[in-house]
Parts: C-alpha cells; sequence; structure tokens
C-alpha cells in the first residue's frame, strides 16, 4: 500500500477492524518509511448487473430504485424501512450470486413478490399491479382470487360465514364495491 505523504510502497499494519457493518476491513497503517499513519479500508467489489427492462433496453441495476419502488407498494403497511432494505440486500445477494450478469426485470419483479407476499398482502398487491402492469379492474381481481387460493381463510371470513362452510367467493368487481354489515346496527 503507497503511502500518501511520501509515496513510499512498505508499510505495516497497525489495527484491524470490521467496519460498515461487516461489508469493508478498516486497516490502520503505519508507512516504514517516513512513520506516518494513514488509514485504508478493504471492500467487496461488486461485478455490475445489468437489468433488461420489458421494452428490451438495458440499464445498470441500481437497489435505491427498487427500494423506492416497493417503499411506495408498502406505504401504511406496517413494513418497516430497515425490512425492505434488508429484503433489497437479499435480492442483491442473490443476483450476485448468480454465474449470469444481466437479469430481466421480470425476474427482479418476481423475487420482489416472493418476499411481499410472505410480508404483507395489501403490499403485494400493490407492487404487483405496478409489476404486471395491470389495466384494469379484472387484473386486480385475477391476482385477488389467485392469492386468495394460496392461503387459508381468514378469521375474518370465517366469521362473516358464521360458522357455516366457506364456499367460492364472489370475486365480480361489484363485490368489491359493496359493504356488507353483519351483526348489531351501531348507528346513532
Amino acid at each position: 500500500m503507497e503511502c500518501p505523504y511520501c509515496q513510499h510502497t512498505n508499510s505495516r499494519v497497525l489495527e484491524s477492524r470490521s467496519s460498515e457493518g461487516g461489508q469493508s476491513i478498516r486497516r490502520r497503517r503505519e508507512c516504514l518509511k517516513c512513520k506516518h499513519r494513514f488509514t485504508t479500508y478493504e471492500r467487496i467489489e461488486f461485478v455490475p448487473i445489468t437489468v433488461i427492462k420489458h421494452d428490451g433496453k438495458k440499464e445498470s441495476f441500481d437497489s435505491s430504485k427498487l427500494l423506492r419502488g416497493m417503499v411506495r407498494a408498502c406505504e401504511k403497511t406496517g413494513i418497516s424501512h430497515q425490512r425492505l432494505e434488508t429484503i433489497v440486500d437479499d435480492i442483491e445477494a442473490q443476483l450476485q450470486q448468480r454465474p449470469q450478469r444481466e437479469v430481466s426485470s421480470q425476474e427482479i419483479g418476481e423475487l420482489v413478490l416472493k418476499y411481499l407476499r410472505q410480508e404483507n398482502e395489501v403490499a403485494y398487491i400493490r407492487f404487483a399491479s405496478v409489476y404486471g402492469r395491470f389495466q384494469g379492474i379484472k387484473d386486480f381481481v385475477a391476482t385477488l382470487h389467485q392469492l386468495q387460493e394460496e392461503t387459508p381463510p381468514s378469521s375474518i371470513a370465517q366469521w362473516s360465514k358464521a360458522g357455516s362452510q366457506a364456499s367460492e367467493p364472489d370475486l365480480s368487481p361489484a363485490s368489491y364495491l359493496t359493504l356488507t354489515h353483519h351483526g348489531s346496527d351501531n348507528s346513532i
């Protein structure tokens, strides 16, 4: 390592410690010629990942762009910003481990949906609507139906059926626009 003061190439390491959450190693060094001390950092160099967009254009993977999209989808869902950052880091790590340096935006979207599916159904639907380029309510209904088939019935659905055997849900657009109140009337 070259000394920043005298440009001598020999130095000795006085101390090493992990920094930036384990993402780099901080080394305190001393030049063997001029005895000045300086700090160096050793970091992992990631090979850039190229994202192939829907229209065929290519751009570099940008984790902050992915995080912004996820934050928008997760507004008011209770998912913490730290959790979203962790998910983005996990996705980026998965992409870095792949032998291919190019990935489609569709593959990235599917990875995000896999995580959001486990975190929050509303965030999942919001992200899916943008990622899947929903054109209308039929796209939402189809996704909701698929989501409902993959999960066990919620206790709310069981309550609304008042103990009766659950039948196939009405997924027509009109069913989402009407609100049925079961139980006593609490109006004043």
